[in-house]
């Protein structure tokens, strides 16, 4: 049961009500998403990273702004980082690297990671939040920020300065052990050539697990005369469960 709901300084706050019918306060934001509590106390090795991003983008250049499932897989991986050991001294590939924001985080803790995406304007802003970013990164660390195009041939050839540079960086790739991805998914076209790439990633080296954070967007579809999740459907059909199943 839901009490009445107020704005206060800010915020939409109601109260929950649940079965030992005890209220639990909850807020939203001004969307209307939830405002999640956050830790008062911050850990001993706090850190800031500075990110150059737009506020908004055309869709060509979606990869120069910072989305939402960008920050909810950044929560995820401060998690395991603060947790547990499952990403220390690991070689990790971020697609569609976008501000490098993940990549950034895994940083800290990884031997190596590839920040990789597609598009010039893109490449370097990404270049230039590494860049802004060194003096947290350890020394020990390896950051690569390179083209990689799902739709091109594989293996990814050096042509313009920014892809796989040498036969041992991509033997490197291969190396792998963690892919992440955040709201890569929202064309058709794009989510196939993906699914794509990472066969060909997954496929090659040793085993790899893949987190992929994503929003489900909902548009007035004219063919469907209705509002739907096109994007998220096509990312759906390349789904399975443990049984095989959709």
């Amino acid at each position: 049961m839901v009490s009445d709901v107020e704005y206060i300084e800010g915020k939409y706050e109601y109260q929950v009500f649940d079965d030992s019918k005890r209220p639990q306060d909850v807020s939203l934001d001004d969307d209307g998403d939830l405002a999640l509590p956050r830790r008062k106390k911050h850990p001993k090795d706090k850190f800031d990273v500075a990110i150059q991003h737009n506020i908004t983008s055309s869709i060509p250049k979606v990869g120069l702004q910072v989305w939402r499932a960008e920050l909810v897989l950044c929560d995820f991986v401060l998690h395991k980082m603060y947790t547990s050991s499952e990403f220390d001294g690991i070689v990790a590939v971020e697609l569609g690297a976008g501000t490098g924001l993940v990549s950034m985080l895994l940083a800290r803790v990884a031997k190596t990671v590839f920040l990789t995406d597609h598009g010039v304007d893109i490449l370097e802003n990404c270049a230039c939040n590494v860049h802004l970013n060194s003096a947290l990164l350890p020394s020990k660390t390896s950051v690569y920020v390179r083209e990689l195009d799902w739709k091109a041939s594989w293996p990814p050839k050096q042509d313009n300065g920014a892809s796989c540079e040498s036969q041992s960086e991509f033997k490197e790739l291969e190396r792998a052990s963690l892919l992440v991805a955040a709201d890569v998914i929202y064309s058709d076209d794009l989510t196939d050539a993906l699914f794509h790439t990472l066969e060909r990633l997954m496929s090659h080296g040793i085993k790899k697990v893949l987190y992929l954070a994503l929003e489900k967007r909902y548009n007035f579809s004219i063919d469907d005369l209705d509002v739907v999740a096109n994007g998220y459907s096509c990312f759906r059909s390349y789904v399975r469960d443990a049984k095989g199943k959709h």
